[in-house]
């Protein structure tokens, strides 16, 4: 299914956002209808960054798998395309779905480009970091990794992002199925990790 996803569409109201949840945003489909995302209530969603140009985008792959063994027991997938990270998507977002259709023919849902840091964020990432969540997967890959996006971040001077941020692409939130963030996964973290699906499955019974 896919789907735009814009930050005029997103309604953040009156509360705080700790006191709010991820169904109190809103959303356009692809074929313009505004959605609430209340339509996922009581599903546990996993919230995706991808990108088309980046050496995790395979993980499309191991997303769909993921999304077909657990979508009758309650998983919903929602991938927000970004190009924040190395500009590693930097197609229009008729350009990334049709990359989509035709290299990882995905059915779970992809909405429109986003940014994911900085002053420009998505709104539905600002709560999604709001709840602090500590990044799990960090071992001695990630290290490795980490220093790799150190000069990274130095030579394309790109934003450093909080700890609480989403690090790179593919970089994966799990929402309960009360609405509420329960865990925050980083890139290194495959789809089908035991770490990752370990609190999935806690999430989903």
């Amino acid at each position: 299914m896919y789907s735009q996803f814009s930050a005029s569409n997103f309604q953040l109201g009156d509360l705080q956002p700790l006191d709010k949840k991820i169904y109190d945003f809103t959303a356009q489909t692809i074929t313009g209808e505004a959605i609430k995302l209340s339509k996922f209530q009581g599903r546990v969603l996993l919230v995706v960054n991808v990108a088309s140009e980046c050496g995790f985008t395979p993980q499309y792959s191991g997303l769909q798998k993921l999304y077909e063994k657990y979508r009758d027991q309650g998983l919903s997938i929602l991938a927000f395309p970004s190009n924040d990270f190395g500009a590693q998507e930097p197609g229009s977002d008729e350009e990334i779905k049709d990359f989509c259709q035709k290299t990882y023919p995905v059915t779970f849902d992809l909405f429109s480009k986003v940014s994911v840091l900085g002053p420009k964020k998505n709104p539905l990432y600002q709560y999604l970091y709001g709840r602090r969540l500590e990044p799990q997967g960090r071992g001695m890959r990630s290290k490795i990794f980490a220093l790799a996006k150190w000069v990274l971040y130095r030579v394309k001077r790109m934003q450093v992002p909080e700890k609480n941020e989403a690090q790179w692409n593919f970089h994966k939130f799990l929402v309960g199925k009360n609405g509420i963030p329960v865990a925050s996964f980083l890139s290194e973290v495959a789809p089908d990790s035991p770490v990752l699906i370990k609190k999935l499955e806690e999430e989903l019974h």
